[in-house]
């Protein structure tokens, strides 16, 4: 069987499905935190399989650059969280309905 591009769409689609649901619908920041991660990995594969179906790699190449991003937003969305649960006790978001100083 050969695998396609609409393959890779398809399976691209469910990771940000999933990764959406996950980011509106949980209480949790951490959770909230991998599902904005799983919706980023999600267009890396769309670019990575748009790069391999017409031969560049400008796709590969564009993936590094996010992944760098993507690195740097955990390393502050982490410090962020430690910083707030540690301020609220709680992990939950509900308690972040206004960010005072």
């Amino acid at each position: 069987m050969i695998i396609s591009i609409g393959h890779y769409l398809v399976l691209a689609s469910f990771l940000f499905v999933v990764g959406l649901i996950g980011a509106l619908t949980r209480k949790s920041a951490i959770i909230v935190f991998l599902s904005v991660e799983l919706m980023l990995n999600a267009g890396n594969l769309v670019l990575l399989a748009l790069g391999r179906h017409f031969g560049q790699l400008d796709g590969a190449i564009l993936v590094f650059f996010v992944m760098a991003v993507s690195a740097a937003e955990a390393a502050v969305g982490i410090a962020i969280t430690v910083a707030f649960i540690r301020r609220n006790k709680t992990v939950s978001i509900d308690a972040a309905n206004l960010m005072k100083w």
